[in-house]
């Protein structure tokens, strides 16, 4: 007999109060029988928001929740200004005014810090809002798909659909659904005209999309790269074996475009779409375009790091280099360092700095630019952090001043945290793109330790992602 599963019940007018640092709305509510109070994670919700929900998930201490009918819509909301908000999962608060939206990821950013760092903190510095708040983005990637998303306006549409393609992004936690991108304003021009020419060319000369789920179809993935110098690039990855189609289509890119400065073609039969251990070739242009940063330079290739919103990078940079208060004398070790950005622009005012980063390519691309910037006691070196990282190679490179550390949103290891710690750096500023995990390791510093200033940086406008910096003194 098969077994009738209990609809999961309805909360009615509940006021929506708070967001979290992972970006969801939050309510609470006195539930079950002993009527205790209960977190409900609600999505597509604001604070000021009254709405009935309904329950998709239930945990021991909080549950998730949709809503499906809102009594009174909160004062903070504004219109979405993109055709895509709801369905793209790209820009989730839109509907938040932007003041609105640094209010709560400053407040998200320090409640997390004091929560499960449970360490001594400072007076917060106000959150540094990025200089722009669309087409701020110098990279993006987009999938091709033969089984695009349909929307609410297509299911409702009375005509037959008869364009399945899409050219877009990945519809949220569906790995095989691909979201067709009309205009997205997260990248400016000539983005959105390469995107929709692609899309058109290809269909016209019938170039197959990519089927994620059986592994088939021609065209797979398209990069886009901008510079504040005015360098394009173009990356086009297919997955089936046939250069005569993708040369067809590079060529109409390389006539129409005559501003993409790089244009280049990778063949990616894997399953899945990096292309970070394939070789890319160059049909036409540079196999980089340049990036600026005050009076330094950078290549940027196809496989390389860069912050992908430059101008909040840099002034993020510049609050780095506050920070270091540097007199030109110290030496520093920039952990995590990716492709040096932190590390060259710190060393025009220091004896030495010293790079590590994991990823071997990162590195070449440091030394690369170190080069090309002459910053000749500038030095880097590839490896596992943990690993590289020891009192022995602090004994052959001198024992540092400062250390930064910027490392991927796991945080640091504890090894490499125990090795801070027998350092014994002067200062360490730790630059942070989950404040969670930032809490987690100033809790293990604390012991030598004590922060100075901490301050939240907005690299992402309309998203819920914070970066975080923190100055840390030797007690």
């Amino acid at each position: 007999m098969k077994r009738i599963r209990k609809p999961l019940p309805i909360f009615e007018q509940v006021e929506i109060e708070d967001i979290t640092i992972e970006g969801k709305a939050v309510a609470k509510i006195y539930y079950g029988e002993d009527n205790r109070k209960l977190t409900i994670f609600v999505s597509h919700a604001v604070p000021g928001d009254i709405a009935d929900l309904r329950i998709v998930e239930k945990k021991k201490n909080y549950i998730e929740a949709v809503p499906i009918k809102f009594h009174k819509y909160s004062e903070k909301r504004v219109d979405a200004f993109c055709e895509h908000f709801g369905t793209c999962g790209g820009c989730t608060r839109q509907f938040l005014s932007y003041a609105d939206q640094l209010f709560y990821k400053e407040k998200a950013t320090n409640d997390v810090l004091q929560r499960i760092g449970k360490i001594e903190l400072p007076v917060p510095e106000p959150i540094m809002e990025s200089p722009d708040i669309k087409y701020y983005r110098n990279k993006l990637e987009y999938t091709f798909s033969d089984k695009r998303w349909l929307t609410e306006n297509d299911m409702s549409s009375r005509y037959e659909i008869t364009d399945n393609d899409a050219l877009g992004f990945h519809v949220p936690g569906r790995f095989d659904k691909v979201l067709d991108i009309k205009n997205c304003y997260l990248q400016a021009s000539p983005s959105n005209d390469i995107r929709l020419s692609v899309k058109e060319y290809s269909q016209r000369n019938n170039l197959t999309f990519f089927n994620i789920r059986e592994q088939h179809g021609l065209l797979r993935t398209l990069m886009i790269r901008t510079s504040v110098t005015g360098d394009v690039m173009v990356v086009i990855s297919y997955f089936e074996d046939n250069f005569e189609k993708i040369e067809g289509l590079l060529e109409h890119l390389a006539q129409k475009f005559p501003e993409i400065t790089s244009l280049n073609y990778v063949h990616n039969p894997k399953q899945n779409d990096s292309i970070s251990n394939l070789e890319i070739n160059t049909y036409a242009g540079n196999p980089y375009i340049t990036e600026e940063m005050e009076d330094l330079k950078f290549l940027v290739g196809p496989k390389s790091f860069y912050q992908t919103n430059a101008k909040q990078a840099l002034d993020l940079y510049r609050l780095v280099e506050e920070y270091a208060d540097l007199q030109g004398h110290e030496i520093i070790y920039d952990l995590y360092t990716g492709t040096g950005t932190i590390a060259q622009f710190l060393a025009r005012r220091a004896q030495k700095v010293i790079g590590i980063e994991s990823i071997a390519a990162a590195i070449d691309d440091a030394k690369q630019n170190a080069v090309l910037n002459n910053l000749s006691d500038t030095h880097f070196f590839a490896g596992d952090m943990k690993d590289i990282l020891t009192l022995e190679f602090v004994h052959t490179q001198g024992k540092p001043d400062l250390i930064v550390t910027d490392p991927p949103r796991a945080g640091m290891h504890k090894d490499v945290i125990q090795t801070l710690l027998n350092i014994e750096a002067k200062r360490i500023i730790y630059v942070s793109c989950n404040p969670a995990t930032q809490a987690r390791d100033l809790q293990l510093l604390d012991s030598k330790y004590k922060v100075l200033r901490t301050r939240p940086v907005d690299m992402f406008p309309h998203t819920h992602h914070t970066e975080n910096i923190v100055l840390l003194e030797l007690r």
